[in-house]
């Protein structure tokens, strides 16, 4: 159910009856000359909306603009700074509580994003307004991925262009996939770029990769994208299953170890 599609009574009934919902979050940056800008939060809406059409639970509008100072360098990127993407998530995650939401899967496909917001669930479980979790597709299938492509890559590699083959391919520059690859940073092997004894000596892309992207991406197709984007998908809905399924009471922190604080006194 995405709710911007719905009228003010419509979702009346559901939070008469439910109390979740999946916020799609991306981001709006370079994925390389094959990818557009949007690979990201396309990807991000795209499954939450799936699993969101297969759970009868309900869905907001994407974030498209994340933490994504690491890729400044190349044109059209965007960005919010980390706080005001924790305080913006926060308000808006809270007015869902406002309408009766008391959990929240953040359904995160840009990895910029996501410890701002675990750390945003955990500010709303600590006052006990809901619980929040991030959810990252490409860690719900990690053994899929590894499978599938020799040198994935972290970024605007085959796993993201596989994905936009099957949700949308006429966004994809397929002539630029070999330009992609040779332009960037195939085998992640070669630490030496980005590690020095121990140390990681980058903070943005352009660093290790002059065209912005990693792995072999000419190793992705339509039927890989379609395959990761239904093990991906199965993987959400057993997620909003097993979140649905929990008393609230049992999501919320726990007590401080006994003896309490000032139990004494």
């Amino acid at each position: 159910m995405y709710v911007a599609d719905r009228t003010w009574p419509e979702l009346g009934d559901y939070v008469a009856a439910e109390s979740l919902a999946v916020v799609p979050l991306g981001s709006t940056e370079q994925h390389g000359p094959h990818l557009p800008l949007a690979t990201d939060h396309l990807i991000a809406e795209a499954l939450a909306r799936e699993a969101a059409d297969r759970t009868d639970v309900l869905c907001t509008p994407t974030v498209n603009v994340g933490v994504s100072p690491h890729h400044r360098q190349f044109h059209g990127t965007m960005w919010v700074d980390a706080p005001q993407f924790r305080d913006y998530v926060e308000s808006m995650t809270r007015n869902l509580a406002y309408h009766g939401i008391d959990r929240v899967v953040y359904v995160n496909a840009h990895g910029g994003n996501a410890q701002h917001l675990r750390e945003v669930g955990r500010r709303l479980r600590d006052d006990g307004t809901m619980y929040a979790i991030e959810w990252m597709w490409d860690e719900s299938i990690p053994d899929l991925v590894n499978e599938v492509f020799e040198h994935n890559g972290p970024h605007g590699g085959p796993k993201e262009t596989a994905m936009i083959m099957h949700i949308a391919p006429e966004l994809v520059r397929e002539d630029r996939l070999e330009d992609a690859r040779d332009g960037g940073l195939v085998d992640l092997d070669d630490s030496d770029r980005y590690m020095k004894h121990g140390a990681r000596t980058f903070y943005d892309a352009i660093e290790n990769s002059e065209n912005g992207v990693f792995g072999d991406q000419t190793d992705a197709t339509p039927e890989t994208g379609e395959r990761l984007f239904e093990a991906a998908t199965e993987q959400l809905v057993h997620l909003i299953e097993w979140l649905n399924d929990r008393r609230f009471e049992d999501l919320m922190e726990p007590a401080h170890v006994d003896p309490q604080p000032g139990s004494r006194r």
